[in-house]
């Protein structure tokens, strides 16, 4: 079992993948930095929340 991803974390990595799908890699260091670049939010958990869930949806090919 994993850790459920809240609905703010959905929705801001959902956001981010139909507008920069093409920018996400496999790796979640990549991930990371570009996921600073476009949130506006400077808290470090969120950022790489949602790093790490876009890396797992880019390695199972969840991409829209």
């Amino acid at each position: 079992m994993g850790r459920i991803k809240t609905q703010l974390i959905k929705r801001l990595t959902f956001q981010l993948m139909k507008k920069h799908k093409d920018d996400f890699k496999q790796s979640f260091e990549e991930n990371k930095k570009i996921v600073e670049q476009f949130l506006d939010s400077d808290n470090k958990k969120i950022r790489n929340t949602i790093a790490g869930y876009v890396t797992r949806l880019v390695k199972t090919k969840e991409v829209f």
